[in-house]
């Protein structure tokens, strides 16, 4: 075993900044405005599934679809953009009537608004650089962020008051639009190269 706090604590700061759960706070505060029920436990125990399927198998399994990672991180800029789309002009895209109970626990809350395309590449990547279990911790620790900030959403609403919120929520509609067209730009260039 190789742990390592500064391998630990790097790896977290770089997931931190790519989850960016509390810059999803506005988007998190529009699911439930619209009666989405969000499930704290059951989002951040998928995404962290999700993280370490994807830390050790991802890319076999993009490969098994003939998928890379730059078109699977065009596919989530997508999806990003839609969202920014909703949160900007007031609208819904994002039907959730096949979920149950109207939930967005799994689309978009788990992908791509915490374990996105670009957080999986970047976790993916970051297997040249660090040792496998300061990784894992590294996503567990984010994950738990995570699941404090979900859990106690109703209370950060409260904090912030129904005009800030709104300010925030276009105001991240923006940056998340802004997020959206960088990544589909980046990648779309190493598509058609």
């Amino acid at each position: 075993m190789n742990f390592s706090i500064k391998e630990i604590a790097s790896a977290f700061m770089v997931m931190f900044a790519i989850i960016d759960i509390t810059g999803s706070t506005p988007i998190i505060l529009d699911f439930k405005a619209k009666g989405k029920k969000i499930e704290a436990a059951k989002a951040s125990i998928g995404a962290f599934i999700l993280f370490m399927a994807f830390l050790f198998a991802g890319e076999k399994m993009l490969d098994l679809f003939e998928v890379s990672l730059t078109e699977f991180a065009t596919a989530g800029a997508l999806i990003i953009f839609v969202l920014a789309l909703e949160m900007i002009l007031g609208i819904e895209i994002f039907k959730y009537n096949d979920s149950p109970s109207g939930s967005p626990t799994i689309i978009p809350l788990i992908f791509p608004l915490i374990a996105g395309a670009g957080a999986l590449t970047t976790m993916l990547s970051m297997r040249a650089d660090y040792h496998i279990e300061n990784i894992i911790i590294a996503v567990f620790l984010n994950i738990l962020v995570v699941y404090v900030v979900l859990r106690y959403i109703d209370k950060i609403e409260k904090a912030l008051g129904k005009s800030t919120i709104y300010v925030l929520r276009k105001f991240f509609g923006i940056i998340l639009l802004a997020m959206s067209v960088k990544l589909f730009a980046t990648n779309i260039v190493k598509i058609l190269n």
